[in-house]
């Protein structure tokens, strides 16, 4: 299927404090990132069945990925990008995945800085 045929199901806004940064007060802090996840899925069985067993369960999919980044720090948000992908991919078999990861305060100047990725699964990682 192509990107184009998909349907899409969004979390935005995701708020998480962790231990995110490459210096040394970074990691005895915590600071806020901010998460979208747009993930790729056919959406058709759970709209014609009602039936949560055949959709995505953001609530599920947002409670893992929290999970996923307090776990232990990082010091990039590349790295948590690529991790939330490679956990929502695994996880909840999407079929692709978009995922932006902000982190507000990390330029005094700039209202933000982000990485935005999109992964498949049919990309050679995860096929």
């Amino acid at each position: 299927m192509a990107i184009s045929d998909l349907d899409w199901i969004s979390i935005e806004g995701l708020i998480i404090d962790t231990f995110i940064g490459v210096y040394d007060w970074e990691q005895q802090q915590t600071q806020q990132l901010r998460i979208d996840v747009d993930m790729g899925w056919d959406i058709q069985a759970a709209a014609k069945t009602d039936d949560i067993a055949q959709a995505v369960d953001y609530a599920r999919v947002s409670e893992a990925i929290v999970a996923w980044v307090t776990q232990q720090p990082r010091q990039l948000i590349e790295t948590v990008a690529e991790g939330v992908a490679q956990l929502v991919l695994e996880q909840f078999s999407v079929s692709d995945i978009k995922v932006k990861v902000s982190k507000p305060d990390a330029v005094p100047a700039a209202d933000n800085v982000a990485v935005t990725i999109r992964r498949s699964r049919f990309d050679s990682a995860f096929g």
